[in-house]
């Protein structure tokens, strides 16, 4: 399973909901777009030294997934779809969506508007 953002930041807060969420994944899969989000808010953060390690141990046991000529295409499709159906959504969650129908995983996220995406499957918390 895929985790957006903000089931990465309460992932790392150990919210209950999370880790229930999360309780039949085979895998937790971190897109490249989530871990740069994730990075940027740490450097905002006063607990920097806390997360940034607790980052950096999650990784290790993560799959990442990295942004690919393939996942591209996903990405235009996805676009066109939305324009199409007057739906925009944020261009990371575009991203992370395209990376979704690559590798045909769920995306753990509390944001909705990936409901406006065809062809994938949220599951929220």
């Amino acid at each position: 399973m895929i985790l957006d953002t903000n089931a990465l930041s309460a992932y790392a807060d150990e919210q209950m909901s999370v880790f229930e969420a999360l309780s039949t994944a085979k895998e937790l899969a971190l897109p490249v777009v989530v871990i740069g989000e994730y990075r940027y808010g740490i450097a905002l953060s006063r607990r920097r030294d806390w997360y940034q390690k607790w980052l950096d141990e999650f990784v290790r046991d993560c799959r990442v997934l990295n942004i690919d000529e393939a996942t591209t295409q996903h990405y235009a499709d996805i676009r066109v779809e939305l324009k199409r159906s007057g739906t925009p959504i944020p261009v990371h969650d575009v991203w992370i969506a395209a990376l979704s129908r690559q590798h045909g995983l769920p995306v753990l996220s509390r944001d909705r508007h990936f409901d406006s995406v065809l062809r994938f499957s949220r599951v929220p918390w």
